[in-house]
């Protein structure tokens, strides 16, 4: 796999980069942002260890930056931030998983494969996916209703596409949280619901077809 680790402590950084380049990984390392962004726009990763707390621009805004331009490069944050309202915030900027320091490195290892082995099943997805006059590209991270472009966020796609490859499929907050924020630790959030009323005020509200359903004490389904 190539990685890149952005980590501006020194020690640390070595510490990652030895351990992984010992599992015969192909390691990048960056001590800063602007660095990071750098190696970003001019090659391509399959997992990026990326720490919150940065010199010059942090990672959540690295993170953010990534998005807005369409690089959905799998992001592992690691941080001392643990509190829930900051990992609320780094997985919906954009973020795939979150790891606090300080951290056992065969957890973070396994999180780096369990990153990349999602992305890879992503690219075995279909292309398009349509429901009724609902047509959602995951190769251009587009999405229409009818003729309306319909604008999303990078986690509202990814929520909208974790709906359409199960269509017709009653899926629990708890599948949804694993499968689409990769939240693995015990944690009240109703970051689910808050999503689903976006997704529905942008695909659903405008129209008179409803697709996003609640079923009661179940979750919630996407279907005609």
């Amino acid at each position: 796999m190539k990685l890149l680790i952005v980590e501006d402590e020194p020690n640390l950084l070595s510490v990652i980069r030895k351990g992984l380049s010992e599992k015969n990984h192909d390691v990048s390392a960056a001590l800063d942002g602007t660095t990071a962004l750098e190696m970003l726009a001019n090659n391509a990763f399959d997992v990026v260890v990326l720490d919150v707390m940065l010199p010059d621009i942090n990672g959540i805004e690295i993170c953010r930056r990534l998005r807005a331009a369409g690089n959905f490069v799998p992001i592992l944050m690691l941080t001392a931030l643990t509190s829930s309202e900051n990992i609320v915030n780094g997985l919906n900027t954009g973020a795939d998983d979150y790891m606090a320091k300080p951290f056992r490195f065969a957890e973070l290892e396994a999180r780096i494969n369990a990153l990349a082995r999602r992305a890879g099943q992503e690219h075995k997805q279909p292309e398009i996916i349509t429901v009724e006059d609902l047509e959602i590209n995951q190769r251009s991270k587009t999405v229409k209703r009818g003729q309306d472009a319909i604008i999303l966020t990078a986690k509202e796609f990814n929520l909208l596409y974790y709906l359409a490859k199960n269509t017709k499929t009653i899926l629990s907050r708890e599948k949804i949280l694993d499968n689409v924020w990769n939240i693995n630790f015990d944690m009240n959030t109703n970051v689910v619901d808050v999503y689903i009323n976006y997704l529905r005020n942008k695909i659903d509200k405008p129209y008179p077809n409803k697709l996003i359903h609640t079923i009661k004490g179940l979750g919630y389904v996407l279907k005609p």
